[in-house]
């Protein structure tokens, strides 16, 4: 069995949507006919516990990229030997490198050529030289305005892997766990109004509100965050809201999304989550980002913000626009129309996505 490398150095969100191309190489059969392979996963330490959840994985080892993780590490002697000693001890003979249209993969391939992998695909505008085997040029070899879970299934097919028949190509994670000894049997909507991006976050009291006028029309909610958003949980759950804030690892916040009739959040890791569990997501998008390619993918979805804002492509972490209209502009009823249409299983016309095999 072939020991393949797929790098995917980022965060939650950006490594679940790895999680076909993961498959794809794990599981599938490569064009030369080889069996399948033992997969072991390069992730940002914001990354590492969304690679424990992936089917196909077989190891994950953290590194944290100074060309990607923001703020960024030092680069030092230290730092890359202990990756390229972890690779040249691991038994790797190929990588798959897994980036967005904004990244290099040359660095890494550098790196990798360094500690002894032998093949090496990725897909880069630059001249990549020697550094890689396989090259993707988007643009040329393909569009980049796709989802991005295509795009890594594209990177993928280019070194030879293809998913296996009756994999369908969505997200997907391992055994999310049963959630209600923590959430009760009833019926409940899951808000997350956290966001590692102030630029991708609705107003703490747009979603209290929106939270109050979900209840009043019964249904019950729970609030979750991390440990460092108590206090917005706590604002955002209110009196009657349950406040999960700070009581979940990713593993069990994937249980508590699994068991949602929808989810309410931004463009964040947890609505990669949901879109993985088969959840339906009210997503509150910043078009900081183009949707096409970050929205969650393959479940019933209302998009909501506007996307056509001052802030659209900007790739802001804070918003550059006075007053954060493209968010602020959404009222808590319309939150609360978009969760009636999902539960009902007619989301809105205008923002209705096509699951794409």
């Amino acid at each position: 069995m072939t020991r393949v490398l797929v790098a995917r150095l980022d965060s939650v969100g950006d490594v679940l949507l790895a999680g076909p191309a993961v498959r794809a190489v794990a599981n599938g059969r490569r064009a030369d006919g080889g069996a399948a392979n033992d997969v072991v996963l390069l992730c940002g330490p914001q990354g590492e516990a969304a690679g424990c959840l992936l089917p196909g994985v077989s190891e994950v080892f953290s590194w944290a990229c100074p060309w990607i993780v923001n703020p960024a590490p030092a680069v030092d002697a230290e730092s890359v030997d202990r990756l390229v000693t972890f690779i040249r001890h691991s038994r790797v003979t190929e990588a798959v490198i897994l980036t967005s249209f904004h990244q290099s993969p040359l660095p890494l391939a550098l790196l990798l050529r360094l500690a002894g992998v032998r093949h090496v695909t990725g897909a880069s505008v630059d001249y990549a030289g020697a550094l890689l085997d396989v090259r993707l040029r988007p643009g040329e070899d393909f569009s980049e305005d796709q989802p991005e879970a295509e795009r890594a299934l594209l990177i993928a097919r280019a070194a030879g892997f293809a998913l296996p028949p009756g994999d369908d190509g969505r997200l997907r994670i391992t055994d999310p766990p049963d959630a209600r000894e923590l959430v009760g049997d009833e019926p409940y909507i899951v808000v997350h109004p956290g966001s590692s991006a102030p630029s991708r976050t609705w107003p703490p009291l747009h979603h209290a509100a929106a939270v109050e006028l979900l209840e009043g029309a019964g249904h019950r909610v729970v609030v979750t965050g991390g440990p460092g958003e108590t206090q917005l949980t706590a604002t955002v759950a209110g009196p009657s809201g349950l406040d999960l804030g700070g009581r979940t690892d990713l593993r069990t916040l994937s249980g508590v999304i699994a068991g949602a009739r929808v989810l309410i959040t931004g463009n964040t890791g947890p609505a990669h989550i949901a879109a993985a569990v088969g959840t339906p997501v009210a997503c509150l998008f910043s078009p900081v980002v183009p949707a096409v390619r970050w929205a969650p993918y393959g479940v019933p979805l209302e998009l909501l913000g506007d996307q056509n804002a001052p802030c659209r492509l900007s790739r802001a972490r804070d918003c550059p626009v006075p007053g954060h209209p493209c968010l602020a502009s959404v009222s808590p009823e319309d939150v609360v129309d978009a969760v009636e249409r999902l539960i009902s299983g007619v989301s809105s016309l205008s923002t209705r996505r096509k699951v794409r095999q």
